[in-house]
């Protein structure tokens, strides 16, 4: 096992050692100043632009990226007071995920976040806004952030009881996320979600066009989606039925 050695602080490039004490500086006369103030609370400023953030990383936009993070997460707890997510601005809190995922694309933090944790608010207005910052970054890179819109999916449908919008985000996965990496069911959601709206002949299109085009190659779900067929097939022969006179 390679022994790990530590770096000595004059190997620092000097711009980012003055860096790091100005920004220790400020933090403690920002600490002593509110010692000093009643609590008050602070809006979300707004995001630096990614280009501005980019400079500012000093070569590191990783660590950066994981920085603006960090401060987004500890922003609603300020001292004396505690912020609701509901009261953010969720445009500006878009920014700043979207400037963190620019500088760290690999990422996944700034997707879980939006989808798992500021999408959860109660407000559908700030709800549908993070889905919408969820579906932009998954079109650019549909096959590692298939996770986050499948999230959102499931959000638009259960707690934004929005079939419609949960239909655009499935059929934007079954359209996109392509890899082998993707499991069967993230296709498959499409498929459901029709089945909930009483779009059963739709839902057997999907269906059928996805044993078709062989993306499912599993045995176990090939078989379950034949079932699925004859169960649509048995459900569309009943509604034409009740609709004879």
């Amino acid at each position: 096992m390679a022994k790990t050695t530590q770096r000595p602080w004059s190997s620092v490039p000097r711009p980012l050692y003055w860096l790091l004490a100005a920004c220790l500086l400020l933090q403690l006369g920002w600490r002593l100043a509110q010692q000093h103030s009643p609590a008050q609370l602070r809006p979300l400023p707004a995001a630096p632009p990614a280009a501005v953030a980019r400079l500012a990383s000093l070569g590191e936009p990783l660590a950066m990226a994981k920085a603006m993070l960090l401060y987004l997460q500890s922003f609603e707890d300020q001292p004396g007071v505690s912020l609701p997510w509901r009261q953010l601005d969720y445009n500006r809190l878009a920014g700043w995920l979207e400037t963190a995922q620019t500088l760290d694309p690999r990422s996944q933090y700034a997707l879980v976040a939006a989808s798992e944790v500021y999408a959860g608010v109660a407000d559908p207005q700030r709800a549908r806004r993070m889905l919408a910052f969820v579906a932009a970054s998954f079109a650019a890179d549909p096959d590692r952030r298939w996770p986050a819109m499948a999230q959102a999916a499931l959000v638009a449908k259960h707690q934004l009881h929005d079939l419609p919008l949960a239909l655009s985000y499935a059929r934007q996965l079954r359209q996109l996320a392509t890899g082998p990496q993707v499991p069967s069911w993230v296709r498959e959601m499409e498929a459901f979600i029709l089945q909930d709206m009483d779009q059963l002949d739709s839902a057997r299109l999907v269906i059928g066009g996805l044993i078709a085009s062989g993306q499912i190659s599993d045995p176990h779900e090939l078989a379950f989606l034949a079932r699925q067929l004859d169960e649509l097939a048995k459900q569309i022969a009943a509604k034409k039925a009740k609709m004879l006179p």
